[in-house]
């Protein structure tokens, strides 16, 4: 029994040793603890930055090829309508109506042979 009595006198004893270390080390730890919590913190903003940004740009990539596919659009109407309207038939139709020509008959039509 004495060795017992000699080994609960050396746990108290060291009891008020180990204390002191411990309180210390828990004071580490919040404050690493509250460091890492402020990184990932940072990170996960800058991922949510990040995701909006690129929200953005997808929508005005959107916006874009709308605007893309309508000028297209736009486009082949236009040139339908210029094909339409440089056409032989019209040009004939508005040159017999508003100035008064008609097409030239056979017996007008000459030909030039140009030397060589």
């Amino acid at each position: 029994m004495a060795a017992w009595a000699a080994v609960a006198r050396a746990e108290e004893t060291a009891a008020p040793l180990r204390t002191r270390p411990r309180v210390a080390k828990r004071e580490r730890r919040v404050t690493g603890g509250v460091f890492w919590i402020g990184i990932v913190a940072t990170l996960l903003a800058g991922v949510v930055a990040t995701n909006v940004a690129v929200l953005r740009l997808n929508m005005k990539l959107d916006g874009l090829g709308r605007e893309r596919a309508d000028l297209r659009a736009q486009n082949a109407q236009l040139s339908s309508q210029l094909s339409s309207a440089a056409s032989a038939p019209r040009i004939q139709r508005l040159a017999a109506k508003q100035l008064g020509w008609v097409q030239a008959t056979s017996d007008q039509t000459t030909y030039f042979n140009l030397p060589r």
